[in-house]
């Protein structure tokens, strides 16, 4: 049958990230506690496309993402590889999001339940290999400045840490999640019974802190792992008592 694909395009225009998206599909996942995890990814697969080539093989992408048993970069290196070998692609792009369940205790009755966080895994493939964990953990913040200048009270809010990381060797989710929330004022929880609620809303407010003081409190911590090469954080605040969200920006090597 004729391969339209491989016909020869002249407009002269290559592109970059042709392939697919949204693609549902079942992984398996490294578990600190457990060893291992089954989740459903949403995927997206993609090559650069020279400007002679006038289309990708978008079946390939399904059949090359059938062969991945388990999910980690190692994996995902070798996927992407033979991703680049079935297409004759110089470069090829993967990301990976997906939730990943922790089993949480509460924090006074010690009643464990599931925690979800929204986590990912982007890659690209070319003469290297380059590989980002991103991991964004719920959170409660309390503003300093409504305790400050509030006779009762102070308002307070949900707020979520988006962690981006690059690394030479395995950085497990749970740590990246540990972070998050030692820098938060609180963290949140899937069940909580009275005492805990006390216990949560106690702790937050003598825990006070802007997006400012997480975004600066996580890369401090982030800093002191040493396989951690590159980092970015994003703390944004679902404001309580406005009609706009806050947030903060930092990134490693922003003040060298």
């Amino acid at each position: 049958m004729k391969d339209v694909q491989n016909e020869r395009d002249f407009r002269n225009i290559p592109l970059k990230h042709v392939g697919i998206n949204n693609l549902k599909w079942p992984v398996v996942v490294k578990d600190k506690r457990n060893g291992t995890q089954n989740t459903i990814a949403k995927v997206a697969l993609s090559v650069d496309l020279p400007h002679f080539q006038r289309g990708t093989h978008m079946s390939r992408f399904v059949e090359v993402i059938k062969e991945l048993k388990s999910v980690s970069p190692k994996d995902i290196e070798a996927m992407l590889t033979d991703l680049k070998e079935k297409l004759d692609a110089q470069v090829a792009h993967c990301r990976m999001e997906f939730d990943y369940f922790i089993s949480k205790p509460s924090p006074v009755t010690q009643i464990e339940s599931p925690y979800d966080v929204q986590c990912a895994f982007e890659a690209t493939k070319n003469s290297e290999f380059d590989f980002i964990l991103e991991v964004k953990v719920p959170v409660t913040t309390l503003c300093p400045c409504s305790k400050e200048i509030s006779e009762f009270g102070a308002h307070n809010q949900r707020a979520t840490v988006d962690i981006k990381i690059k690394t030479d060797k395995m950085i497990w989710i749970e740590d990246i999640v540990n972070v998050a929330e030692e820098s938060a004022s609180t963290p949140v929880f899937s069940l909580l019974k009275r005492k805990d609620e006390k216990w949560v809303t106690e702790k937050a407010y003598l825990n006070p802190r802007f997006v400012e003081d997480v975004a600066r409190e996580v890369a401090i911590r982030l800093e002191g792992i040493k396989e951690i090469k590159w980092y970015s954080v994003c703390v944004e605040s679902i404001e309580s008592i406005h009609n706009h969200n806050a947030f903060a920006y930092t990134e490693k090597g922003m003040m060298e």
